[in-house]
C-alpha cells in the first residue's frame, strides 16, 4: 500500500480541487466531494486504525473527551495556509469516521450566489422570522453568511449569532457581530437564545433550528420585534411550514400556527444542480414572501395551497422552485434531465419540446 499522507495534505488537496467536503471512512479511500461528486484521493483503502489516527490529529484533548462521551462531535478546524473547515466525527460500526466541510475565508457577496434579487430585499427587514432551508450541502450556510454580511454593511446595530460550530468569521462593520459557539461560549441553543434577548440585539442568527424549545424561543424573539435568521433542513417552503408546526405537541399546534403566521417574513429554499457544461453547480431557489393570503393559508393550515399562492404572488417577491428551474433550463444552464430530477412538478419538464414553464420572474 502507498504511504498515507497527513490529513492536512488531504484537506489541502480538497481545497485545490475546488471540493466542498472531505470524507474519511474505514475501508474506503479518502475522498473529496467536487461539484457534488465523490472523488477518491488515493487508490487504496484506509483501515479503521488509520482513519482514527487521521481524525485524532485534528482534535484537542477536550474534544477527544467529548467524542468519547457523546459518540458525536461537531467542531471547527483552522489549518494555516489551507483554510477553515467544519468537522463532524461520528462512530460507524464501532470506529470513528469524519466529514470536513470547507468554509471559504471570504464571505461571498450575496449577489454572486445566484439568488433572485428579492433575497437582497429580505436583508432590509428589521423584524420577523426568515428561514434559509435546503438539504445538507445545498449552500444554506453560505447564503446565511452572505445575508449577515449584507446586513452588517448596510445598517447600524447588534448581530448575535449562535452557531455549532462557528463557520464563517465576520468582521465588525456598521454592526457589531457577536459570534457564540455551542460548547465553547454557551451550553445549548435554547440557553443562548434566551440570553441573546438580553444582549440588546437587532438581529439574532441561529445556525440551525434543531428542537422544539429553540423553535419556540426563536418565534418569540421574532414576535417581540427582532429579526431572526435561521436555517432548517427542509426541501422547500411548504415542508418548512409543516416541520415547524409538527415538532410541537398536538395541543400546542394551534397556538404555534397562529404565532408562525404572524411572524414569518420569508423562506429561502435552495438546492445546487449540476451545470450543463460540467463546470460545477448552479443555484436554484424558491422564495416565499409572506403576504395576507399566505399568512391566512398558514393560519388555516392549508399548506397544500401555498405553491399556488406563490405562483400568483410574484409581485410580492414569491417564486417557486419550478420557476427558478425553468429560468435555468431556458438559459441552457442545466439539462432537461436535471430539471426533471429536481422539479416539484416533473410533468412541466418531461416533454420532448420545450416545456410549458411556470411564469419566470427573473425580469
Amino acid at each position: 500500500m502507498s504511504e498515507v499522507r497527513e490529513i492536512t495534505e488531504y484537506l489541502r488537496q480538497t481545497v485545490e480541487l475546488g471540493g466542498s467536503d472531505f470524507h474519511l471512512s474505514a475501508w474506503a479511500p479518502p475522498a473529496a466531494r467536487v461539484s457534488g461528486v465523490l472523488r477518491p484521493l488515493e487508490d487504496f483503502l484506509l483501515d479503521p486504525g488509520t482513519v482514527a489516527r487521521l481524525i485524532d490529529d485534528t482534535l484537542s484533548e477536550k474534544q477527544r473527551a467529548k467524542l468519547a462521551e457523546d459518540l458525536e462531535l461537531d467542531y471547527a478546524l483552522q489549518i494555516e495556509d489551507v483554510g477553515r473547515f467544519r468537522g463532524n466525527v461520528h462512530i460507524v460500526r464501532g470506529s470513528p469516521e469524519a466529514a470536513f466541510r470547507h468554509i471559504p475565508e471570504e464571505i461571498p457577496e450575496l449577489g454572486t450566489l445566484g439568488h433572485h434579487p428579492v433575497v437582497d430585499q429580505i436583508c432590509q427587514l428589521h423584524r420577523g422570522l426568515v428561514l434559509v432551508t435546503g438539504i445538507t450541502g445545498s449552500g444554506k450556510s453560505t447564503t446565511l453568511a452572505s445575508m449577515i454580511r449584507r446586513i452588517s454593511e448596510t445598517r447600524s446595530g447588534i448581530i448575535v449569532t449562535i452557531e455549532d460550530p462557528i463557520e464563517f468569521l465576520f468582521s465588525h462593520n456598521s454592526c457589531l457581530v457577536k459570534q457564540r459557539e455551542i460548547g465553547r461560549d454557551t451550553r445549548a441553543f435554547p440557553i443562548a437564545l434566551r440570553q441573546a434577548l438580553r444582549q440588546d440585539p437587532d438581529v439574532i442568527v441561529v445556525s440551525e433550528l434543531r428542537d422544539l424549545e429553540t423553535i419556540r424561543i426563536a418565534l418569540t424573539a421574532a414576535e417581540t420585534g427582532h429579526l431572526v435568521l435561521a436555517t432548517l433542513h427542509t426541501l422547500d417552503a411548504p415542508q418548512s411550514i409543516d416541520r415547524l408546526i409538527d415538532v410541537f405537541p398536538a395541543d400546542q399546534q394551534a397556538q404555534i400556527t397562529t404565532q408562525l403566521a404572524g411572524v414569518l417574513e420569508a423562506i429561502v429554499s435552495q438546492r445546487l444542480m449540476p451545470r450543463a457544461d460540467g463546470q460545477g453547480r448552479v443555484l436554484a431557489s424558491e422564495v416565499l414572501r409572506a403576504n395576507h393570503g399566505i399568512r391566512a393559508c398558514i393560519r388555516d393550515l392549508k399548506v397544500e395551497q401555498l405553491v399556488g399562492l406563490m405562483e400568483i404572488a410574484h409581485q410580492d417577491g414569491n417564486r417557486t422552485i419550478d420557476q427558478s428551474i425553468a429560468a435555468l433550463l431556458e438559459n441552457g444552464v442545466i439539462t432537461r434531465e436535471e430539471a426533471i430530477a429536481h422539479a416539484r412538478e416533473r410533468r412541466n419538464f418531461d416533454q420532448p419540446e420545450p416545456p410549458k414553464k411556470p411564469k419566470s420572474i427573473w425580469t
